[in-house]
C-alpha cells in the first residue's frame, strides 16, 4: 500500500473512540457504516437522541436499524429529523410524492439500484440522504443485500498528483442517462434535470473532500475530451467498485431500516434473488447545491 493511502486509512482508524448516552453503536467496518440500536423509530426522539444520531450518521455514513415497526407517516416523521422531505421523481398516480416503493420479482427486467450509484446526482440540489426500509426479504432469507463504498476515503486513497488534477474538475450530470444508455427516452412528464457538478466536493457538513461521479449520471467531465473523460471516469468506477477497503455491506432483514448520506457513500443494491420476491419503501431527504 502507498504511503498516502496508508495514512489516510490510519486517520481514519485511529479516531478517538465516540460516546452515546441514547443509543449503541456497532461498526459495520472500520471505515464505514454502523448499526445502532436502542431507539425505537416509531416515537419521536428526544432532542439528546436526535443530536447523537446526528453525530452517528456523520461519522458513519451508513446507520442500520433491526426490528423497526415503521408504517409510512412515521418512516416519513424519521427522515423529517434531518430535513425536508425529497419528492419522488416519477411518483405513480395516487402514491404519496414522498415514498417510492420499491420491488422486484420473477417478472422484473431490470431492478433499480442494481450498480454503484448516488441518487438524484442530477438535480441542481442532490439529496441529503435516503432511508429504505424493506418489508419483503428474498425467500430463504438470503440475497438482496446492499454494498456502500466510502467516497471520501475513495478520493483520499488516490495519488496526490490525480487529487490534484481532479481538483477544479466538474461534470455535467444528465437526468435523462439512465434511459438512454437503455436505449429508451425518458417519459415524457419528466423535467430531465442536467447540472454541472464539481467532481471533487466539499461535504456541506464537515467539510471534507469527496469523489462525486457515478456511471448512471455522469454524462461527461466538462474539461476534457470525450474519449480523455472516458477513460478517466472509467478509471475512477473501477477504483470505487473493486477497492474493498471502501465497502461496507449491508444484510437485510424484514423491518430493517438503512439510513444513508447520499453525498458521502455511493450505494449498489445487489439482485441476485431472481426468482424471489424484494420489496420495501424508500423516503429520501431534501439536500443543497454542492461546491468544491
Amino acid at each position: 500500500m502507498e504511503d498516502y493511502a496508508l495514512r489516510a486509512l490510519e486517520q481514519l482508524t485511529t479516531r478517538p473512540a465516540e460516546h452515546y448516552d441514547t443509543l449503541t453503536l456497532t461498526p459495520l467496518t472500520p471505515v464505514l457504516g454502523a448499526e445502532v440500536t436502542g431507539l425505537d423509530l416509531s416515537r419521536e426522539l428526544t432532542p439528546r437522541q436526535e443530536k447523537e444520531l446526528k453525530h452517528a450518521f456523520h461519522a458513519h455514513h451508513v446507520l442500520v436499524f433491526r426490528d423497526q415497526d415503521l408504517p409510512p407517516e412515521e418512516h416519513k416523521r424519521f427522515a423529517g429529523v434531518f430535513g425536508g422531505l425529497h419528492p419522488v421523481a416519477l411518483p405513480a398516480e395516487g402514491s404519496d410524492p414522498h415514498i417510492l416503493d420499491i420491488r422486484a420479482d420473477k417478472d422484473s427486467k431490470a431492478v433499480a439500484g442494481n450498480g454503484w450509484h448516488s441518487d438524484g446526482t442530477a438535480d441542481a440540489e442532490p439529496s441529503l440522504g435516503s432511508t429504505l426500509y424493506i418489508t419483503t426479504i428474498p425467500e430463504g432469507g438470503s440475497g438482496g443485500d446492499t454494498l456502500f463504498a466510502n467516497m471520501h476515503l475513495a478520493y483520499d486513497l488516490l495519488s496526490p498528483t490525480l487529487r490534484g488534477f481532479l481538483d477544479g474538475l466538474t461534470a455535467l450530470h444528465d437526468g435523462a442517462k439512465p434511459w438512454t444508455d437503455a436505449g429508451l427516452t425518458p417519459p415524457p412528464e419528466y423535467d430531465v434535470p442536467r447540472t454541472e457538478q464539481p467532481v471533487v466536493v466539499r461535504h456541506p457538513d464537515n467539510g471534507r473532500k469527496l469523489l462525486f461521479v457515478n456511471a448512471p449520471y455522469t454524462s461527461h467531465i466538462t474539461q476534457l475530451s470525450r474519449t480523455e473523460s472516458d477513460a478517466l471516469l472509467t478509471m475512477l468506477y473501477a477504483h470505487i467498485a473493486q477497492t474493498p477497503l471502501l465497502h461496507c455491506r449491508v444484510r437485510w432483514q424484514q423491518r430493517t431500516l438503512v439510513l444513508w448520506d447520499n453525498r458521502s457513500v455511493q450505494h449498489h443494491a445487489v439482485w441476485d434473488y431472481f426468482p424471489h420476491t424484494r420489496e420495501g419503501r424508500r423516503v429520501a431527504i431534501d439536500g443543497s447545491r454542492l461546491h468544491s
